[in-house]
């Protein structure tokens, strides 16, 4: 999970929350918006966990919207392990930061946003193609939608041959 900064056609800022599944290289959320501290990233990951439930650990930079005191609050009720990487270091999540290369590239830099309303719905669109069509060679060759379908699958055929052994 990081930010992104990027600007409208008349120069307004704005910042785009992105949050990545490590295993299936999902995208999950492209939160787009003037403003997006710790409180908002808290109700973020709170509809996040009610779609898809809540991840054992959130790997995160020392930006003061992880390190607040509302993503923290968050992170211990949900019993969630919040990962600092180390200051200046990236590296350390280089998945998130890989992805974050390619919607800069792809999207942030190709496209002229006139609103916030149209960069939402451009980011989203850009996200869905990502997850549903891009294929990944991390992945065989698979678009993460579909990846982590497979997963899913597997996960409830282990289940079945558990309660039938």
């Amino acid at each position: 999970m990081d930010f992104l900064v990027d600007a409208l056609a008349d120069g307004r800022r704005f910042r785009v929350l992105s949050v990545i599944e490590d295993h299936t290289r999902e995208c999950l959320v492209l939160e787009v918006d003037t403003s997006l501290p710790g409180d908002r990233v808290v109700e973020v990951m709170g509809q996040l966990g009610q779609r898809r439930g809540i991840p054992e650990v959130i790997t995160v930079d020392n930006g003061p919207e992880f390190t607040g005191r509302a993503m923290d609050r968050w992170a211990y009720a949900a019993g969630v392990k919040l990962h600092f990487i180390d200051p200046g270091k990236p590296v350390q999540n280089a998945l998130v930061e890989s992805f974050q290369g390619r919607l800069r590239d792809e999207c942030l830099n190709t496209h002229w946003f006139i609103s916030i309303a149209d960069a939402r719905r451009t980011i989203e669109a850009w996200r869905r193609e990502h997850n549903e069509q891009r294929p990944h060679g991390s992945l065989g060759r698979m678009s993460p939608a579909a990846f982590a379908a497979t997963e899913q699958l597997r996960q409830i055929t282990r289940a079945a041959a558990i309660v039938v052994t």
